[in-house]
């Protein structure tokens, strides 16, 4: 945590002299602010793209393994997304996760075509009224595509703004949520938006990060109320973490096809995976592999058991497939199963 002798003196209220934190800001961006490929573009497609992958995505892992310019090269455009069969889509979207961000772009791409003639619409009413469109979202296209007066806050800039006003009540419920809102609203600028609300995030990304910010370098340093910045933002109560075991199946036939499942449920419909089974109907058979990864509150263990070792022998079940390992690389499969699917190939 900064201590109070390493923070600067708070001088001024931010909403007190909007101008005054716009043009720090600023200056600030102007001479550390990173060239990231969305910020040199003006397509509100491409800035769209940026900021759904980005909405669950570290951008380390969106620009270093290549995600955003891979899938603009693909999908260069709303019509070529629109025409995308759900293959091609997910097999784009590989690694990124949470796959219905993807479908739900591609939906935004279709009502873009069908409602506006394949032009994005500046009116913040009128892009709220696009599938997969929220206010933050709505606010980056004007800011960043459209360089309109715009609000926008993400967890960075809701961090930023909860120091900045000495703001402990939680950022995530109602009452902090309105506020962070509307002091986002007076600080816009109106003239400048995109290069405000850049510097403002990449102030949270960078100087104002969680736990200990180096507040002896942040450029709006004489503007922050709190003495205790390390405890800040507060946020409600998560739901506990629950830890859980998912048990597959690795089979091969005689011609060394894998069996595969083609999901149908809601969470990664489309995908491939190796098949799951119940645990009792498994738990026998030897483990050849374990992969641990988390999605939303669960920490999951992926138990990856010896098909060939069942007696009676186990046999496909509905959406199951037998794929020949040279067609694995061309499906769209979900990040832990690709990780065991490849080692398992490797080693058998």
């Amino acid at each position: 945590m900064v201590s109070a002798v390493l923070k600067p003196r708070f001088e001024t209220c931010a909403l007190d002299d909007p101008g005054g934190v716009r043009s720090a800001l600023a200056r600030w961006f102007g001479k550390h602010g990173k060239d990231y490929p969305w910020r040199r573009t003006r397509d509100p497609y491409e800035v769209l793209v940026s900021e759904v992958m980005l909405q669950q995505t570290q951008i380390a892992t969106v620009l270093g393994k290549g995600y955003y310019t891979g899938f603009l090269r693909i999908f260069p455009d709303v019509h070529a997304l629109a025409k995308a069969d759900d293959a091609t889509l997910l097999k784009a979207w590989e690694g990124l996760g949470y796959y219905r961000r993807a479908r739900m772009l591609r939906e935004t791409a279709r009502a873009v075509i069908d409602r506006h003639d394949g032009r994005f619409p500046e009116d913040v009413d009128e892009l709220l009224k696009l599938p997969g469109i929220g206010r933050y979202t709505a606010g980056a296209l004007r800011a960043f595509a459209f360089h309109q007066a715009a609000v926008l806050v993400d967890g960075n800039v809701a961090r930023v703004l909860s120091r900045l006003m000495d703001f402990t009540e939680p950022v995530d419920e109602t009452r902090g949520q309105k506020l962070i809102w509307d002091w986002a609203g007076v600080l816009a600028d109106p003239r400048k938006p995109a290069v405000h609300h850049a510097a403002l995030m990449e102030l949270g990304q960078t100087l104002c990060r969680p736990g200990a910010p180096d507040c002896l370098a942040c450029p709006v340093s004489q503007y922050c109320k709190t003495r205790e910045p390390a405890g800040l933002p507060v946020k409600a109560r998560r739901a506990s973490t629950t830890t859980v075991d998912e048990h597959a199946l690795w089979l091969r036939d005689r011609k060394g096809h894998l069996l595969l499942h083609h999901e149908a449920g809601k969470r990664r419909t489309g995908l491939w995976k190796l098949p799951v089974r119940a645990a009792e109907e498994v738990s026998l058979l030897p483990v050849l592999a374990e992969h641990r990864y988390s999605i939303t509150r669960y920490r999951v263990t992926l138990k990856v058991h010896d098909g060939s070792r069942a007696k009676p022998p186990m046999r496909p079940a509905e959406g199951d497939a037998w794929v020949s390992a040279e067609e694995i690389p061309a499906l769209a499969m979900a990040a832990p199963f690709r990780k065991v699917v490849e080692r398992l190939l490797a080693d058998f």
